[in-house]
């Protein structure tokens, strides 16, 4: 926590309650990964860190953050991944022409429901750290970068699989009991 509050807490004050509003989400839901309940933690707290205008490297925050806590911070690998992977950003890396950086240096993860609760708790966080739907988010995002733009052109593409993962924590949530 304390180094996603360092590096967006003054400078983006925005993205640090969307980044609070995302732990919050994964506590209330990490059990669903079972032992991974404090990977799904630390990777929502960290996630947007890649965000803070110090590490904003490439201008792809999924990239410039997995790279910090490697190189700066020597991060579980697990956990640089899931950061480098989040929300389905190596569609967002094909837009931006990092594809093959991203994928040649932090691998997918191999652990679905872990990269799903990922997802499920970033795209059910507003900007403003609130709970919401998926729908809501994506529309929210289309409306913010527009359309035509990298980000907006992503969001289209990956929002069937935003809303399947989604779907899928959903299910596992409602299948375990509380």
């Amino acid at each position: 926590m304390q180094v996603a509050e360092a590096e967006l807490c003054s400078a983006l004050p925005r993205r640090w309650a969307h980044t609070r509003g995302v732990t919050q989400r994964a506590e209330e839901v990490g059990h669903v990964v079972g032992d991974n309940a404090t990977l799904l933690v630390a990777a929502a707290t960290l996630h947007d860190v890649g965000y803070a205008p110090r590490l904003a490297a490439t201008g792809f925050h999924p990239l410039d953050g997995a790279r910090c806590l490697r190189d700066e911070y020597g991060a579980d690998k697990r956990l640089v991944r899931l950061v480098a992977n989040h929300s389905f950003a190596l569609l967002e890396a094909e837009e931006r022409g990092l594809q093959g950086e991203l994928a040649a240096e932090f691998p997918l993860l191999e652990e679905p429901l872990l990269v799903d609760a990922l997802v499920y708790c970033d795209m059910t966080t507003t900007p403003d750290g609130d709970r919401t739907t998926a729908q809501d988010r994506v529309a929210e995002i289309r409306s913010r970068y527009g359309d035509d733009s990298v980000v907006g052109r992503f969001i289209r593409r990956a929002a069937p699989e935003i809303f399947a993962s989604v779907e899928r924590v959903e299910a596992a949530l409602a299948a375990q009991p509380r």
